[in-house]
């Protein structure tokens, strides 16, 4: 059972990035549990990567990682993990509030909550939404 429903968004506002990305999470942290979540900072290619880490309780990384491209950007503004939740394992995924706040949630309701800043920019000119990476047990990235 979804606990959210699927938004929809406007074909002007969003060419399915950001429904991508609440499935591409949903696919990586489903069935597990949370075990830390950190804001990073690293050297990317070209600038500073900003990203929040999900440590999950196999050993697995979940890195959200920030995106700008001229005028379109999605970022993390602040999230809330709920320490007492750690025990339970997440059904799902969902957002509210036009992909502005995403829940991710277990039985009894939300294990975190995502606050997120996104703009598709001139659409659909330039990139946005998250970049999800896994990084597996032994540190390479899938």
């Amino acid at each position: 059972m979804n606990r959210y429903p699927v938004e929809q968004l406007g074909e002007d506002d969003d060419d399915g990035t950001m429904p991508e990305n609440v499935n591409t999470l949903a696919e990586a942290v489903v069935g597990r549990r949370i075990v830390s979540a950190e804001r990073t900072e690293t050297r990317g290619r070209w600038s500073v990567e900003h990203a929040l880490v999900l440590t999950l309780d196999d050993g697995r990384r979940v890195q959200l990682v920030d995106t700008t491209d001229c005028c379109a950007v999605t970022e993390l503004e602040e999230f809330w993990l709920h320490p007492e939740s750690v025990d339970h394992v997440i059904l799902g995924v969902g957002t509210t509030g036009q992909y502005t706040t995403w829940h991710i949630y277990a039985d009894f309701g939300d294990i975190m909550r995502l606050k997120v800043d996104w703009s598709c920019g001139n659409p659909f000119y330039y990139a946005y939404g998250f970049n999800i990476r896994v990084v597996p047990l032994d540190g390479g990235e899938s």
